[in-house]
């Protein structure tokens, strides 16, 4: 095994895809001659050229829809949105378009693509650069969403997506980029749609996904040494989703906790909440508990950013109380 950062592993599954098939190829703003926004497609432009690493200009409705038609064409694009807040410019063309075109077309057309990006949060970016777009896209028949959390995970999933035959929304986070983590020497690649049980456990279920999981696992640190033995279950992707996962835990540890950094109404949680509930219920020995942002516009204060975002001491107060043991 070496160690990657998230930001190398995600290069190296781009570089790899397309030194296999010559139809994939990276467009999107700073992607080539600055080696990407956060340096994730660096040296990609000298190995592969301008005809295959494509700096577009600041306009995401027209690359994403050239890279549609591209990929309706017998392409597999790979477009690099600087984060999915400025996917918001292209998403007639994510939703109407390559979401909806086998359909459409009776299944002459396929539009095998992939939209990536940073999503959520990433400090003192305020209320347009700081939203979460998972249960967005989730919602829309024909999108597969992705948000994977390690370097490892974000290497085998990228690839998947890139080989896979219809649209995916891969999301990243500004913030993890710098992260490491082992990943294998050869070549491997992760299914689309299965989970990951990060930490096995007994008493309580955490599911979660992206960067907002760390804040489990820290969690998982304190309550361990207080005798509550934490599963945390990383989702990976968003649509489809490992409910046979979520489920098989639940009837284990009989208690659920959701965390996630996204606003609380109609958001993966309820949809976790409502299948749980509808499959589950009679395993459960205490309400669900869903941890989210704040239900308001991303501050700009530091100060408030800290109460908006979610963080590990929620995760401890939601756990506990699921057991009942609240203060």
């Amino acid at each position: 095994m070496k160690v990657l950062q998230f930001r190398e592993a995600i290069a190296e599954a781009m570089s790899e895809e397309m030194r296999r098939d010559e139809s994939v190829y990276l467009l999107g703003e700073e992607v080539a001659e600055y080696n990407g926004a956060y340096k994730a497609s660096k040296g990609m432009l000298d190995e592969f050229g301008k005809k295959r690493v494509i700096d577009t200009p600041i306009a995401e409705l027209g690359f994403s829809g050239i890279a549609v038609g591209s990929a309706m064409n017998g392409n597999r694009p790979i477009v690099e949105y600087m984060t999915f807040n400025f996917s918001l410019v292209g998403i007639d063309q994510i939703i109407n378009n390559a979401a909806k075109i086998r359909q459409m077309s009776g299944g002459q057309f396929n539009c095998p693509i992939v939209f990536r990006g940073p999503t959520g949060s990433a400090g003192q970016l305020a209320a347009t650069h700081s939203q979460a777009f998972e249960n967005w896209y989730a919602n829309t028949p024909g999108l597969k969403v992705v948000v994977p959390s390690t370097p490892y995970d974000a290497k085998g999933l990228l690839k998947a997506a890139i080989r896979d035959d219809d649209p995916v929304i891969f999301m990243e986070s500004e913030q993890m980029y710098g992260d490491k983590g082992e990943v294998p020497e050869g070549e491997y690649i992760l299914p689309i749609g299965v989970a990951d049980i990060k930490r096995e456990g007994t008493d309580v279920t955490i599911v979660s996904f992206g960067k907002i999981i760390k804040e489990a696992f820290k969690a998982a640190d304190t309550l361990k040494e207080e005798g509550i033995s934490v599963e945390i279950i990383d989702l990976r992707t968003v649509r489809p989703m490992d409910f046979e996962a979520i489920f098989n835990s639940v009837k284990k540890t009989n208690r659920l906790v959701i965390l996630e950094e996204a606003w609380p109404f109609a958001s993966v949680s309820s949809e976790i909440t409502y299948q749980v509930q509808e499959n589950v219920f009679d395993y459960l020995d205490a309400p669900i508990q869903r941890i989210t942002t704040a239900d308001t516009p991303a501050p700009f204060s530091p100060v408030l950013l800290k109460e908006w975002l979610p963080n590990a001491d929620d995760v401890v107060k939601a756990v506990k109380k699921v057991m009942y043991k609240l203060e």
